[in-house]
């Protein structure tokens, strides 16, 4: 079964809580705080693996969580990180947040992708040992992993896409010039999953070219299979426009050209500006003025036209070689970028927590998780900002009601620093 978007949870493992222990050994008086720090939670890693075709394991299995670090101990141990979460997807998939839309991750390539980042451990007490608090009771626990629900998508990477109406020839094509193995049989969407194949042109040259199946008026509606498989069109780098242009099932080739083209269009206004050839196949059942008339036809609209007939491979290498040609002089496959994390809004800000122990000021707030990933702390203008967050967000004020005064230490999750009123 070929799925091609799937939706799911993924937790990056949260952190190892530290550990409060003071250090005890004989003959040793007042040995001090020796609590060890919580070990990191893993992280959940994206992989694409060339051998997976379908998102369709993802139908059954909807959240992938990593496991927690382990608990720091007494004698100063840290506990142990926790092992990475690896999941594997196809090459060519989008990770994006199910929330916002934005993209978090393109796996086009073959390194892993960091998508969820697990927490770091907590402190243990030996941190929070002080020339007045020399035996500290308490510790942190470790910082949650993050945690987001993310859709899949899988857009096919492919030099060459063949676009056209059903029956066309396109599986036919695909399967004498590579060696992919399409079913093809002389009825209407015998083809019901994309198709790659590696074309080898010899001196080590190659492109892979995909027959994208399903494509009829509506398309870009929902009409038929074609909605399911636009998406997969948006990787290719040059389009292969496949038309019968004997008119065999009685549709004008003309008007079959015009409809394809528009849907193309209306599913993203680029691709109406991708390269694009166009061959008419099933020349063996159309007449020479056929054939003439629709190669001056297209090529009046810009196009250049590449006669054939697939299914016995006649004239098919004029059509590669020009293939080749154009891709030489085109950019590569895109890449999408991963998109940053929107700036949070006033509406965004949630409720804090505000614990005192042994004189420390704890501030927790999920939101705060958020903020404090994102900002550089050794920037001046990000530590600025994350002050004016504060304020605005009413944490100062917050932690004025809880009797912090000037000079007290205050902590927030990993960041601690001496209040300023």
């Amino acid at each position: 079964m070929f799925v091609y978007k799937a939706k799911i949870l993924i937790k990056a493992g949260d952190g190892g809580d530290g550990a409060v222990a003071f250090h005890r050994e004989k003959y040793v008086a007042s040995g001090g705080p020796d609590g060890g720090d919580g070990g990191k939670g893993g992280d959940v890693i994206f992989v694409a693996d060339s051998n997976l075709s379908t998102l369709a394991d993802f139908r059954y299995k909807r959240k992938f969580e990593a496991k927690k670090g382990n608990n720091g101990s007494g004698g100063r141990k840290y506990g142990k990180a926790a092992e990475d979460l690896i999941v594997k997807v196809p090459v060519g998939t989008l990770v994006r947040d199910a929330e916002t839309g934005r993209i978090m991750a393109d796996l086009s390539g073959k390194e892993p992708v960091v998508v969820a980042k697990g927490g770091k451990g907590g402190w243990g007490n030996k941190h929070f040992a002080t020339p007045t608090r020399q035996a500290p009771r308490f510790a942190k626990p470790g910082m949650p992993g993050e945690e987001f629900e993310v859709t899949l998508e899988l857009k096919l990477l492919a030099d060459v896409g063949l676009v056209g109406y059903p029956n066309v020839g396109k599986s036919t094509l695909i399967s004498v010039v590579s060696h992919a193995k399409p079913q093809i049989a002389n009825y209407h969407f015998t083809t019901i999953t994309p198709t790659l194949g590696v074309v080898s042109m010899g001196d080590g040259v190659s492109f892979v070219m995909a027959d994208i199946p399903g494509l009829i008026e509506g398309a870009a509606d929902g009409t038929g299979l074609g909605h399911q498989f636009l998406r997969h069109v948006e990787r290719c780098r040059l389009l292969v426009h496949i038309v019968d242009v004997s008119g065999s099932e009685a549709r004008d080739p003309k008007e079959d050209f015009r409809v394809i083209n528009e849907e193309l269009k209306r599913f993203n206004p680029e691709l109406a500006e991708r390269p694009m050839l166009v061959a008419g196949n099933k020349c063996d059942l159309a007449t020479d003025e056929q054939i003439a008339d629709f190669k001056a036809w297209v090529e009046n609209q810009g196009y250049e036209f590449f006669p054939m007939m697939a299914a016995i491979r006649y004239d098919v290498d004029p059509l590669l070689n020009k293939i080749v040609e154009e891709l030489s002089k085109l950019p590569p496959i895109k890449v999408y970028e991963p998109e940053p994390m929107p700036e949070l809004s006033e509406e965004a800000f949630g409720d804090v927590k505000i614990t005192v122990q042994d004189g420390v000021y704890m501030v927790e707030g999920k939101w705060l998780l958020r903020v404090l990933r994102a900002v550089n702390f050794d920037d001046y203008e990000g530590l600025a900002y994350f002050e004016n967050l504060l304020q605005s967000a009413g944490v100062i004020d917050k932690l004025r009601e809880a009797g912090c005064q000037e000079g007290d230490t205050v902590s927030i999750y990993d960041l601690e620093f001496d209040f300023i009123d």
